[in-house]
């Protein structure tokens, strides 16, 4: 059966600008920094995979220190997840009913994020709700030392869940997301938000604007022509997977 693995940020929900964003400068402020991104900084700052990451890209080396940084990071993660709470980042179109759709379907889903996992679970569960949140696996956080674009957090899911490689596929939205997973050997589907517009999606065998619902179809930016109409289902993706009968050639 086949398995749907998902990143969190800007998948499940667009987070970043709602979200981590005024998290992280929440944060800086409580902690009394001089230190505040604006938006064109931030578009920047996605582009490292994690959190505590980001952070210390900014902190002067001088005091820096790892307890600084978990500690920042922690204050971060309750701020965010604050906002989660407060319902200001919606689940982005289709995710619900595809997860719905795949786990009544006996697909394995899954969910690997470089973000804490507090902070993942708690997307994950305002944008599906509970019970079917329960249902998915989540991988997050420190689980791997080497964040994306290192493929490392999709191969430990493929090691810890057994699955075969050519039975997955991912959905991402960054091109440190579409690298992670391209190079753990994943085809990979990408829903375009608000701080990726511009990475390049070199090897995404669909990027659409979101996966898209029966109200509110999705739009195809790159892939097959004539392959989805106004929203992607199982089909849609079961057609993108490769043939794992094929001769291997010789």
């Amino acid at each position: 059966m086949p398995a749907l693995i998902f990143d969190c940020d800007g998948v499940l929900a667009d987070t970043e600008k709602d979200g981590h964003l005024p998290a992280f400068n929440a944060a800086f402020a409580d902690f009394s920094l001089d230190l505040r991104w604006d938006v064109a900084t931030y578009a920047e700052k996605v582009k490292i995979g994690g959190g505590k990451e980001r952070i210390a890209s900014d902190l002067p080396v001088e005091g820096r220190s790892d307890e600084l940084v978990r500690r920042l990071h922690r204050r971060k993660t309750e701020l965010f997840l604050e906002r989660v709470r407060d319902g200001l980042l919606p689940g982005r179109p289709g995710i619900r009913r595809l997860i719905a759709e795949a786990l009544s379907s006996g697909w394995t889903v899954a969910v690997a994020s470089t973000s804490a996992e507090a902070s993942v679970r708690g997307v994950l569960e305002h944008a599906v709700g509970a019970a079917l949140a329960a249902r998915c696996r989540v991988y997050a956080g420190d689980v791997v030392a080497a964040k994306k674009p290192a493929p490392d957090i999709y191969q430990l899911v493929l090691r810890d869940l057994g699955l075969d490689p050519h039975d997955c596929i991912v959905v991402e939205d960054s091109g440190i997301g579409l690298q992670a997973a391209l190079a753990a050997g994943l085809t990979t589907v990408i829903t375009v938000s608000t701080f990726s517009t511009g990475d390049d999606f070199t090897g995404a065998v669909l990027v659409v604007d979101h996966l898209g619902e029966p109200t509110d179809p999705l739009t195809v930016l790159a892939g097959p022509d004539g392959l989805v109409n106004g929203f992607i289902t199982l089909t849609t993706l079961e057609s993108l997977l490769p043939s794992k009968h094929q001769e291997e050639p010789r």
